[in-house]
């Protein structure tokens, strides 16, 4: 792929995105606090999602494995 056709599929892409969220009817000042807070509320959720999805899969694991007869690990 050349930089042009990247360059036009970013635009592209952002360009869908102004249209899925409406965002292209506001101003522009409305448009910049709409993306801030959209970048903030994906920022925490991709944050939230590292920190505690690992946890949540161990524990689910160590409780399945109990439930089907592993034995435990010796503390």
């Amino acid at each position: 792929m050349d930089v042009k056709r990247v360059k036009d599929y970013i635009y592209w892409l952002y360009y869908q995105y102004l249209l899925v969220t409406c965002s292209y009817v506001l101003e522009p000042w409305e448009q910049s606090m709409f993306h801030t807070i959209t970048v903030t509320v994906l920022a925490m959720v991709v944050y939230t999602a590292y920190v505690f999805v690992p946890i949540h899969v161990r524990l689910a694991l160590e409780f399945f494995a109990q439930i089907f007869g592993a034995q435990p690990e010796a503390a």
